[in-house]
Order: C-alpha cells, then sequence, then structure tokens
C-alpha cells in the first residue's frame, strides 16, 4: 500500500475524455485533495495525449500498476471492463471511483455490490452540483410544495455526440452503450436521490439499427410513488445536448435544464434561472472538485455524499427495464 500523505495518491484507468476531465479539475484548482500516481489506458495513443497535455502525471505499462501505485483507482474505461478493475483494485486494500454503469451485465453488478461493501462510489456528478444543491434548497424553502410530477426529457442532434466520436464503437453499441445508459441514468440517479425508489417501469424502445444503440424512448415510471414521465431522442434538435428535469408540485415547479442551470418558475409561468447559475462548461471543474472531496473522504472511510455502488445498481437496475422493454 502506497504510504498515506496529506493527498490522496488517485490512479486512473482510462485516457478517454472522463479521465481527460478528471485529471482537468485537478490540474486546474489551486490546491487539490488528491494527487495523480499514475495513469494507464490500452491505447498507446490515448496515452500519447494524456503525456501532451498532462507531462507530469505518471504513465504506466499497465493496469496493475497504476493499482499499485494508487491508494484508490478511479476507472473511467469503457463499462465491460469496470469490475473486472474494481476486483483488483478491492482485492488490493484500494478503495475504488468508478465511472458508471457498474458493469453491462446485471447479475455481475448485484453480485459485486453484493461483496464489495462501502469501499468504493460511482461517478453520479450530481451529487456535488451546485446547480442540484439550489433545486434541493428551494425545495426545503417550499417552493414546490408537495410533489407531483417530474418530467426528463433529453435531445441529441445525433448519437454519440461529436465529442465522444473517439468512443464511439461501444457508445453506440446495443449492449453497453445509447443515451439512456449514458445520459438518462444521470436524471434517473437524481429522481431517486431527491425522491426516492424507481419503480413501475413501462413504454416503449426505438432501435431501428440492429446491434446498434436506441434513437428514441417513451417511458412512465414512479420515484417513491410520484408519477415520472420520461422522453429521449436523437434526431430533431441541432443541439449537441439538450436536457431538462423538472419537479412539479402543489406550489410551484423548479427545473435543472442542460446539465447545470437551476430554475424556478415565475408567476408568468416562465422559469428563471438562479442569480448564480453557470453553463456547464464552467460548472463542471466546479463539480468534479467536489466529487474529489467526496472521493477522499470516502477513501479514507469518513461519511460522504457521492454515489454509493448500491445507488449505482439501483440506477442501471431501472435503466436496463426501460432498455428491455
Amino acid at each position: 500500500m502506497p504510504a498515506t500523505d496529506a493527498t490522496l495518491a488517485l490512479g486512473i484507468i482510462g485516457a478517454g475524455i472522463m479521465g481527460e476531465r478528471l485529471l482537468g479539475a485537478i490540474h486546474g484548482a489551486s490546491e487539490s485533495p488528491v494527487r495523480v500516481a499514475a495513469i494507464w489506458d490500452p491505447s498507446p495513443e490515448a496515452l500519447a495525449r494524456i503525456g501532451s497535455a498532462f507531462p507530469a502525471v505518471p504513465r504506466v505499462a499497465d493496469a496493475e500498476a497504476v493499482v499499485a501505485a494508487s491508494a484508490c483507482l478511479y476507472i473511467a474505461s469503457p463499462p465491460a471492463s469496470h469490475l473486472g478493475y474494481a476486483r483488483a483494485a478491492l482485492a488490493a486494500g484500494r478503495s475504488v471511483f468508478c465511472e458508471k454503469p457498474l458493469a453491462i451485465d446485471l447479475a455481475d453488478a448485484r453480485a459485486f455490490v453484493a461483496e464489495a461493501g462501502q469501499a468504493g462510489a460511482v461517478n453520479f456528478p450530481f451529487a456535488s452540483s451546485p446547480g442540484v444543491a439550489a433545486l434541493q434548497r428551494w425545495i426545503a424553502e417550499g417552493v414546490v410544495g408537495t410533489p407531483r410530477r417530474v418530467a426528463i426529457a433529453v435531445e441529441f442532434a445525433r448519437w454519440p455526440r461529436p465529442w465522444q466520436a473517439d468512443a464511439a464503437r461501444w457508445l453506440d453499441a446495443r449492449s453497453e452503450g445509447g443515451f439512456t445508459r449514458e445520459v438518462v441514468s444521470h436524471f434517473l440517479f437524481l429522481a431517486r436521490r431527491l425522491l426516492g425508489p424507481l419503480e413501475g417501469i413501462s413504454g416503449r424502445v426505438e432501435v431501428p439499427e440492429p446491434g446498434l444503440s436506441e434513437r428514441a424512448i417513451t417511458v412512465a415510471l414512479t420515484a417513491a410513488g410520484i408519477p415520472v414521465t420520461l422522453t429521449g431522442r436523437v434526431g430533431g434538435t441541432d443541439k449537441d445536448d439538450h436536457n431538462t428535469w423538472t419537479l412539479e408540485g402543489d406550489a410551484g415547479a423548479v427545473r435543472l435544464r442542460d446539465w447545470a442551470i437551476a430554475e424556478r418558475r415565475a408567476a408568468d409561468g416562465r422559469f428563471e434561472p438562479a442569480p448564480d447559475a453557470i453553463p456547464n462548461a464552467r460548472l463542471r471543474p466546479i463539480t468534479l472538485r467536489r466529487q474529489l472531496d467526496g472521493v477522499v473522504r470516502m477513501a479514507r472511510g469518513e461519511p460522504h455524499h457521492l454515489a454509493t455502488f448500491a445507488e449505482a445498481l439501483a440506477v442501471q437496475e431501472a435503466v436496463e427495464a426501460i432498455l428491455a422493454l
């Protein structure tokens, strides 16, 4: 086990967009609660790109070397590989911070959660989002009143999104890709975190091309008994990524727009943003740094706000139930 110090030794497996974003959040801060102990990716090109952008980050020969160098392992590889790396890290006494979903096989994900205990968390950034915190504050202040319904809507000009082109092979595959797993899962996590368990899933999924991921979904479910409508589609918009999560109650309504902008409905029916709301491109590194604060607490066995393995599994159960419609 690496020697403990003032900062957490974080190892990273996966040098794609998520690994790069986390590195940017770490190195963009004047002080960070973590230091990057090592990074590895099976793609030499991906590692070379990271080396150019972050020359001080140690690049190592394989996943085993990352585990050996770290106290906590961040897994940012494609979903099919998640649990292999997670199990190796836990067997070596490391904690785990993993991208979602936990696995591509639900039975394997259930078995992992049963055996893993509390030595890990999953990267659902809404757990640390200032925009979500604004929604929670408004809800606590009575802006919504008694919740009546939730509406989730996601739209994409194309799938995968342009910045994901390098990962299109798996992001558009029926087995482990698609916007329901990649994007909708975040908004289902938000519904579950703020309201309660997700149940009663029904609807339809459109998969026009065999082997590729879905192109549209129309779903109804409940969160702690509150009706949730969920729609998603590829095409029909010129935006790379547009989404809203709206909670309506008997006193008013609040929503999160485009990942980051917390809004409340005014008397004239229009949604007005919070005074301090900022777009996702500027908010993302702030949120990721808050996630890293949670990672440090999780790795030290302290209470934290991150999505637990059990929460991530519950979201994955809902996602896979949708895709099975």
